[in-house]
């Protein structure tokens, strides 16, 4: 006699009760339909990022092995490119002139930057006083170069002016060997520290307001709570802040084209106004190509010695 089995209906299976799993089933959904409406805004901006940024560095890396002008075809020449670069005295006088360029300006920038944001924290909240504080930045800096270009000019510029009815010597800024680099990077500062200065002011606000209220108490001023709350808690801001500026200083190009041209004698002669003649003045690619990789290198290892340096990903808050 057999006996006949029916089978079981299978009963939920163990871990999240009935309705968990049916809320996670939604979500997983609802991730999948978001998935297009996703790409379609990233589409655009990534499909311009591959084409102006990453097809070109390609490129360029390509190049930088090549003997290569606009007239002819590239022609592969291996490393040779790399060690003329290592032999070239203008290289390395441009790149001490940049970091002659970056040294002022970041020194400057940062600490004019900082002192402006903890002033706007402390002192006032107006919306009119940020405005105008980032009204440099709004302006091109073409016109910003050509405006301080007259503006400082030995016979003619208003601040000479100035100094002659003082009684003191001009000074011809652009002129000198000793000031045009010093005069560039001032000049780019004063464009820059009202958008730095609300970088900064907007990692002052996240610091709470509590612990400065607690130092107050324990009979702390000032200058001692701004050195022992404000900077070490700010840390992870200024990071950021300091990446971002010192590569963009790495880049000067306009000032110098529209004031100097890399005069007098080479001294305001940087990087990327070398790259720029060699590319688009001698039309040698393969070797403007070749220092652009330089360049790149040496920016990602500033970059990356900065974020480990000063501890960027972390935060003295949690």
């Amino acid at each position: 006699m057999s006996t006949t089995v029916t089978p079981s209906r299978p009963g939920p299976a163990p871990g999240l009760p009935r309705a968990g799993r049916t809320a996670q089933r939604r979500r997983g959904q609802r991730s999948r339909s978001d998935l297009l409406p996703a790409l379609l805004f990233v589409g655009p901006a990534t499909i311009g990022f591959l084409v102006f940024y990453v097809w070109p560095a390609l490129r360029g890396v390509y190049y930088s092995f090549t003997d290569f002008s606009v007239l002819s075809p590239p022609t592969w020449v291996g490393t040779e490119n790399y060690q003329d670069l290592i032999q070239d005295e203008l290289v390395w006088n441009a790149f001490g002139v940049t970091a002659q360029y970056v040294l002022i300006n970041i020194g400057a920038q940062t600490v004019l930057s900082l002192g402006l944001a903890v002033l706007m924290h402390r002192l006032t909240t107006s919306m009119a006083v940020r405005g105008a504080l980032l009204l440099p930045f709004l302006v091109a800096n073409v016109v910003v170069a050509l405006t301080w270009f007259w503006m400082l000019d030995y016979q003619i510029g208003i601040v000479n002016g100035g100094l002659d009815w003082l009684g003191m010597d001009r000074i011809a800024f652009f002129g000198d060997s000793q000031w045009a680099i010093p005069t560039i990077a001032m000049i780019n500062v004063w464009r820059h520290m009202g958008y730095t200065a609300l970088l900064i002011f907007a990692g002052l606000q996240t610091i709470p307001t509590h612990l400065y209220e607690a130092a107050s108490l324990d009979g702390s001023g000032e200058v001692r709570s701004f050195f022992t709350i404000t900077l070490p808690l700010l840390r992870p801001v200024l990071a950021m802040v300091l990446v971002i500026t010192v590569t963009g200083s790495f880049q000067i190009f306009d000032t110098v084209a529209v004031t100097t041209a890399g005069g007098p004698v080479n001294a305001t002669r940087v990087v990327y106004y070398y790259i720029y003649e060699l590319a688009f003045v001698r039309f040698d690619f393969g070797y403007a190509s070749a220092i652009s990789v330089v360049l790149f290198l040496v920016l990602a290892s500033v970059a990356f010695a900065q974020i480990k340096l000063l501890r960027a990903g972390e935060s003295d808050l949690s």
